[in-house]
């Protein structure tokens, strides 16, 4: 009998540290995932398009593959600046946020691409609650498309 007792409870005992092992990795992965910050996409932004030279609206100034993300209570934002027609104008990408300090504005500007990447660093505890971009072409408040909310 004490033979049989032994045989189970080793056995109980392989089953538990096999399933300890089992689970490990997926804590770890669940972990992992919890602080690594969640990425929000959002469309892309033209300037505006008149419809002269037979160029579309893909031919001129565009930001592109936008995401922020929230991190240690901070929201940072990225991007891309293009200028899609490469007629030696610059292209703008305008910023604009609200927060207990009124409302801001940052430009960034490029003759071809311009990676923008950790801009911002807004708290909500300092109010935080609003953030937009506009893109021009040729001038910094030329040829503009209209302000895309974006959060």
């Amino acid at each position: 009998m004490s033979k049989i007792r032994t045989i189970l409870a080793g056995t109980a005992v392989a089953g538990a540290l096999a399933a300890g092992l089992v689970a490990a990795p997926a804590a770890q992965a669940a972990t992992a995932e919890a602080s690594s910050p969640f990425k929000h996409f959002f469309g892309t932004t033209y300037s505006s398009y008149s419809g002269s030279h037979d160029e579309d609206r893909g031919d001129r100034s565009y930001f592109s593959k936008g995401y922020w993300y929230k991190d240690h209570g901070r929201y940072w934002f990225f991007g891309d600046l293009y200028d899609g027609d490469h007629d030696h104008e610059y292209s703008y990408v305008w910023f604009r946020w609200h927060d207990d300090g009124g409302t801001h504005f940052k430009s960034y500007r490029t003759f071809s691409h311009l990676h923008i990447g950790n801009f911002g660093g807004f708290s909500r505890s300092h109010g935080f609650d609003d953030f937009d971009i506009r893109v021009c072409e040729g001038g910094p408040v030329s040829d503009c498309g209209g302000w895309h909310d974006v959060f």
